[in-house]
């Protein structure tokens, strides 16, 4: 494998990335501004250049791909930038929190000739694709609702809400295993539970194709992990609990009062993000389009920009009666 891959941003989860692509043989730079973080890649993987110059990273001849692994916020000026130098780019979901500019990188990408993945880790995951077979072989039935619960503690609350954080994974999800895209939010609520501009509490009602409806929870402030995905059908209910270490996907049948399942559904225990960035690099070389294209995280941002709108209307509704009672007790 020829190391053609800069990873861009190496905190939390891009060291995870590092460890991949370097482990795949294909790691070539990691750029990041922080000295720490660059005096410890260089620890682990003295064969790897690093820098905290990214226009090295774009000028360099032999790095022909970069992965980005920053904040949502900055993702679509760094992509837009990567594309413009003809880099095939693998940038961490949400690709923007501006559906317009979601558009505008697909877009590029598409007029540069080069590969765009959006990290939506979940459609690469073997108990979610083993779910999505279930599904299409009908064992299941006719899909008639999805749930999916991201639950945890987050005190590191870089993104503008949790929503642009997590909800990027069940949207994609939830569209991926029931091969029914996302038409409209239905409802959308935020709770902004420590900082006021920051929802670290957010759930969602989004209708899919053929009327199907998803209900969405994530929190940044759960003190017990829930990481739930329930997928009701007309025969039988799915739960895929991936919080468990083994058994993690289970098919119980609606008929059967004693709640006994199916059968635990067995999956090849693969790493899902070692398998993302296997499937990147093999879009690169074969010339295919990736299973989360610029196109897949268009339609989420879509989704979560009206969801976003939504929650800030409501917001501003709420603030506007609480001023009106306010001045009506006067």
């Amino acid at each position: 494998m020829k190391k053609c891959v800069a990873v861009v941003g190496c905190g939390i989860w891009g060291r995870n990335i590092v460890r991949n692509f370097y482990n795949l043989g294909a790691l070539h730079s990691v750029c990041d501004l922080d000295d720490d973080n660059l005096k410890m890649i260089k620890e682990l993987y003295q064969d790897i250049n690093t820098t905290k110059n990214f226009d090295e990273i774009l000028l360099d001849p032999n790095i022909t791909a970069l992965c980005v692994v920053t904040p949502s916020h900055t993702h679509f000026n760094i992509v837009k930038k990567a594309l413009n130098h003809k880099k095939h780019v693998y940038v961490e979901k949400p690709i923007s929190t501006s559906a317009a500019e979601a558009k505008e990188l697909k877009d590029l990408a598409q007029k540069m000739n080069v590969k765009l993945l959006v990290g939506h880790l979940l459609l690469y995951h073997p108990a979610v694709n083993r779910l999505k077979m279930l599904i299409a072989q009908g064992v299941l039935g006719k899909i008639k609702y999805a749930q999916s619960d991201r639950l945890n503690i987050n005190y590191y609350k870089n993104d503008r809400s949790v929503m642009w954080d997590l909800a990027p994974h069940d949207v994609s999800m939830i569209a991926h295993v029931t091969g029914k895209a996302p038409l409209k939010v239905l409802n959308a609520v935020g709770v902004a539970s420590e900082f006021e501009n920051i929802c670290d509490i957010t759930h969602l009602t989004i209708e899919f194709e053929d009327g199907l409806i998803g209900q969405i929870s994530d929190s940044w402030i759960h003190p017990t992990k829930r990481v739930a995905l329930l997928i009701r059908g007309e025969k039988a209910t799915a739960i895929l609990d991936d919080t468990l270490s083994e058994g993690k996907l289970k098919v119980y049948d609606n008929k059967k009062s004693s709640r006994n399942e199916i059968e635990v559904f067995d999956y090849l225990e693969i790493e899902p993000l070692k398998l993302e960035c296997q499937h990147f690099l093999n879009c690169i070389e074969n010339d295919k389009t990736p299973r989360s294209d610029g196109e897949n995280g268009y339609m989420i941002v879509k989704i979560l920009e009206s969801a976003e709108k939504m929650m800030l209307g409501v917001k501003k509704e709420a603030l506007d009666n609480h001023e009106f009672k306010l001045s009506r007790s006067k």
